[in-house]
């Protein structure tokens, strides 16, 4: 099965987030992400046996940070992926201390990271083409008082997550 950590929006960010999507794809062209996929990857962990499940769950168990926000201050296109994304200009302490503790986690359960350095971004549409300018951001509450460890299955229609845990943060 195909795994990985991430933090989820609440509702009315995740909606906002679609609504910006949807006119920035006006530019842009590509995929909008559903609103409810709309999420940040913490780590991916990709294709994993059953038994590398119950690892995961241990390392998301012993991830150790705070509550916080996400601030959504910029929106960017990566032309290498042919993604327009919105996130932090700066990911914020709390989110880089839950990553490099998480990761920290993984490595000693076993697992093999990607080598790339952690980019706290949120992928708003794929397979874009470069727009000329992309619409102001809305504002957006992002709280983080959870990790999830989430299945991906994809489809025709784009992948689809299942919530396998979660994992509550310190308040």
């Amino acid at each position: 099965m195909r795994l990985f950590f991430a933090v989820w929006p609440p509702a009315a960010a995740a909606a906002a987030l679609h609504a910006w999507a949807e006119k920035a794809a006006r530019a842009a062209g590509g995929r909008v992400t559903r609103a409810d996929s709309i999420h940040l990857t913490v780590a991916f962990l990709g294709e994993v046996s059953e038994d590398a499940v119950i690892r995961a769950i241990q390392a998301g168990r012993r991830a150790n940070a705070p509550s916080h926000f996400i601030p959504i201050e910029t929106a960017r296109y990566w032309p290498r992926n042919r993604i327009v994304w919105a996130g932090p200009q700066e990911t914020p302490r709390p989110l880089r201390a839950l990553f490099e503790g998480l990761k920290g986690n993984l490595l000693e359960t076993g697992f093999e990271l990607e080598p790339r350095p952690f980019s706290s971004h949120v992928t708003l549409i794929r397979r874009a083409r470069a727009p000329r300018e992309l619409p102001p951001l809305p504002r957006v509450e992002w709280p983080v008082r959870e990790l999830l460890l989430v299945r991906s299955a994809l489809s025709a229609q784009g992948s689809r997550y299942e919530v396998v845990e979660r994992f509550p943060l310190a308040a």
